[in-house]
């Protein structure tokens, strides 16, 4: 059920309205630069700032994976099933993401953050595998995250380099740029952002998701101080 959200926000004192920015359904022959272009900056305004999320960059990148192409190895098969399931999402909890994770990370990685965090749970200490296994393995959206088709079969990856095209895109058209990876029960993070931005403003400008986590198709977001 998608929730209602109230578009402003108050921040240190200051209020801030957040629109979000509908686009088509974006694919791997999509660039993001381009996209922004298209869709975000005819309605911006000085002072602005918009974000990106994390997902769709990825996708853009080709970081969407279809669990028909996968090959699970036995180490996904067998590591999966000790991933503590978390109200946020699937995560690392399925063979086919825990597969991309050792993918992505290597499998001495995995196995020791594995080890690693099953200690870490014995002495009550969690987190302890992701903060190991490194932010790529945490970034890793399982299969059925996405309600959009065709990404509900896909494994989608965490964007590559999201500081880079962070400032990339805000050279391009003269306006602060965020990457954020934010889900509905109060996780927010920016995991890219160009220069001068701070992450502690934009994960509490952030932090109530305003732009969903359904199928609203609103991969960008624009901030605006209200005046």
């Amino acid at each position: 059920m998608k929730q209602e959200r109230n578009p402003i926000i108050e921040v240190l004192s200051v209020k801030f309205e957040r629109i979000p920015v509908k686009t088509r359904i974006l694919t791997k022959e999509d660039d993001m630069l381009e996209i922004v272009k298209e869709y975000a900056l005819p309605q911006m305004q000085e002072g602005d700032i918009v974000t990106i999320s994390e997902s769709p960059l990825a996708i853009t990148q080709g970081r969407a994976v279809p669990v028909s192409e996968l090959k699970i190895g036995l180490l996904a098969k067998i590591l999966w099933r000790f991933v503590a399931k978390v109200p946020y999402g699937i995560g690392l909890r399925s063979p086919s993401s825990m597969q991309c994770a050792i993918d992505e990370c290597g499998w001495f990685r995995i196995i020791l953050a594995a080890k690693l965090g099953f200690f870490g749970k014995l002495v009550g200490i969690k987190g302890v595998f992701y903060r190991v296994a490194g932010m790529q393995a945490a970034l890793i959206d399982a299969a059925n995250t996405s309600p959009v088709p065709p990404y509900n079969e896909t494994v989608i990856k965490g964007p590559l380099h999201p500081e880079k095209e962070a400032q990339k895109i805000a050279d391009a058209i003269g306006y602060p740029v965020a990457v954020m990876d934010i889900n509905d029960i109060g996780g927010c993070w920016m995991i890219g952002g160009s220069k001068g931005l701070s992450r502690n403003f934009m994960e509490m400008v952030m932090k109530d998701n305003p732009q969903g986590q359904s199928d609203e198709l609103t991969p960008l977001c624009i901030i605006r101080r209200v005046v």
